[in-house]
């Protein structure tokens, strides 16, 4: 039987000193980075002095395959809807699906402005 010390495992590099370093690189960038750029100077928003809510946003809704929903109606329902407040809408917020093609929202767009809406911002939903 061999009663002898065994031989100690050499250790191998530390690795905490390396990870501490990194770790305070990284608070350091973190800190010292700007994330956004700064606004050039301060600005405050209006306040509603009346009592009058601000009206909702109008959104126009257009499928893939064409279909248009507006203020819980659908189809040609849609359309005479949007028609029959075209007079009252400052603006329109139309939402296309990525499948619809180009000219069918010119064509909407264009049905829309003779229809009387002053504005419409195009957005988009999901492909």
């Amino acid at each position: 039987m061999d009663f002898s010390a065994s031989k100690k495992r050499q250790a191998g590099e530390p690795i905490l000193p390396m990870i501490n370093v990194v770790f305070l690189l990284l608070i350091f960038f973190l800190l010292s980075s700007q994330i956004a750029p700064r606004a050039p100077f301060a600005v405050t928003p209006p306040k509603l002095e009346t009592g009058e809510t601000a009206a909702p946003e109008a959104v126009l809704f257009m499928g893939g395959d064409g279909r248009l929903h507006f203020s819980g109606a659908e189809g040609g329902d849609a359309m005479a809807a949007v028609m029959a407040q075209a007079a009252k809408l400052e603006s329109l917020t139309l939402r296309a699906d990525a499948k619809v093609p180009a000219r069918a929202v010119a064509a909407l767009i264009t049905r829309l402005r003779d229809a009387g809406v002053k504005a419409v911002t195009l957005t988009g939903t999901g492909s």
